[in-house]
């Protein structure tokens, strides 16, 4: 990893823990929290030794790093028993799961200060994912806590914030030196190719979406009652 302030590595690693862990509050499965140490750990491990920053290859090695994590979200919409799994989830703990989304956009920030990330990733560009962290928890409090939000609110709000987690994404795949690279070519998204900030990609950003996957699909299954 380039060198840098310990602040930067340090802040999105207690992130992504704190992400992994309110994902396990919401879901109240030890299996998956073992599974997605598993991975992390994999990952990590994979990355520190520079694999993931040969970025001339065809496929592109970053597949391996973001593939597996989607073909799970897919195979659990797709199943019968993956479908019953999210019908136990909490929607209230999946919602507060998105304020890691505040610490990520800051590191993001600091990344693209030290050259590693452009600065159209960033909220001072065109990144306003942070809005989606800040307001996640007024969405939980007034939305499952005191049932002050009617479900066309909680669903507008899982939209509009699922669409800034797509805008960021297709930036930062955009922006990867990869030979699909179309935009930053002067300041290239390389922050993400080194451990510990693939887990953004490997982990936080598919949990994110699967968070907000699973609720719109309770939302749109619940009918008229209250939100859960």
């Amino acid at each position: 990893m380039p060198a840098m302030p310990l602040y930067i590595p340090v802040t999105f690693v207690l992130a992504t823990f704190v992400a992994v862990w309110l994902f396990y509050r919401a879901t109240r499965s030890k299996a998956a929290l073992i599974v997605l140490a598993g991975w992390l750990a994999l990952q990590g491990a994979v990355a520190a030794t520079g694999f993931y920053t040969v970025t001339n290859t065809l496929p592109p090695r970053f597949l391996l790093l973001v593939l597996p994590p989607l073909l799970t979200i897919l195979l659990i919409f797709l199943t019968k028993q993956g479908r019953a799994w999210m019908d136990t989830f909490s929607d209230s703990r999946l919602t507060w799961l998105h304020v890691v989304r505040v610490p990520v956009e800051l590191v993001l920030y600091w990344l693209c200060l030290q050259q590693l990330v452009p600065q159209l990733m960033t909220f001072e560009g065109r990144n306003p994912d942070i809005l989606s962290g800040l307001t996640a928890p007024l969405v939980a409090i007034f939305g499952y806590m005191r049932h002050r939000l009617p479900k066309s609110v909680l669903l507008a709000w899982n939209f509009i914030c699922l669409a800034l987690l797509l805008n960021i994404v297709i930036h930062a795949i955009l922006s990867a030196p990869t030979p699909f690279q179309q935009l930053a070519f002067d300041q290239p998204n390389r922050g993400v190719l080194y451990f510990p900030f693939v887990w953004l990609p490997g982990c936080i950003v598919p949990l994110v979406l699967f968070s907000h996957l699973a609720v719109i699909r309770r939302l749109l299954a619940q009918g008229s009652g209250p939100a859960l």
